[in-house]
């Protein structure tokens, strides 16, 4: 598995944050007719317990949206993904269909509150990321975003640059149908609880819907 390494900035900025991530090999297809099945009742579920202004207080997302705050960035602006995700729902539009590894992702982040990075393992430079914190004038391309200004958010840098925000992923490293050795990283900012419980989910759902093998974990 990639190592993994969180700065002193992040540590001092994010002092509960707990990582974890979760390598696999899979079988990725198009969006799965079962798997999104199990994403509608999920969307009803949220429509009938959530209301929209009740989103950002959810101990996952509000401690992502401080982490933001410390440092340097407006999370009413840049919003993290789960948070963004929940909205739409709440809202009544319709979420994105992509394919199956990133369809059954959104709905773990759904279900969690967590933002979560998925990248194409393969796609990573080097055998290393470091989350630090974004800088002015970094290049970064957000997945369907264009150039994002990442200055002030938490990133995940290989050794060419950014891949991953919780607001939003690096085109360079996306997950596409061709993709078969993953890599995902769960963003515990409010600490250990409830994260264990996600990544089990999350390998069941990886296990289910694109028949991960040779799985490894790590805990930071």
């Amino acid at each position: 598995m990639i190592k993994i390494f969180v700065s002193d900035e992040i540590k001092k900025a994010c002092p509960n944050l707990r990582v974890l991530a979760i390598s696999c090999d899979v079988r990725n297809t198009e969006s799965d007719e079962q798997l999104w099945k199990e994403i509608a009742e999920v969307e009803i579920n949220v429509r009938f317990s959530m209301k929209l202004e009740e989103i950002n207080k959810w101990l996952p997302i509000r401690a992502t949206r401080q982490a933001y705050k410390e440092c340097g960035k407006d999370p009413n602006r840049y919003r993290p993904s789960s948070e963004s995700l929940l909205r739409r729902i709440v809202r009544n539009l319709p979420l994105y269909k992509v394919d199956t590894l990133v369809d059954l992702i959104n709905l773990l982040s759904i279900q969690s509150g967590y933002s979560i990075g998925g990248f194409d393992a393969a796609k990573i430079t080097g055998d290393r990321l470091t989350l630090g914190i974004g800088q002015e004038g970094e290049l970064y391309h957000g997945i369907g975003r264009g150039i994002l200004n990442i200055a002030g958010l938490p990133v995940y840098r290989d050794s060419m640059g950014g891949i991953g925000t919780p607001t939003s992923d690096e085109e360079r490293t996306k997950i596409s149908r061709e993709t078969n050795r993953l890599l995902m990283i769960i963003n515990g900012y409010s600490g250990l609880a409830g994260l264990e419980e996600a990544g089990e989910y999350g390998k069941k759902l990886l296990r289910q819907y694109v028949f991960a093998t040779n799985m490894e974990t790590m805990l930071l």
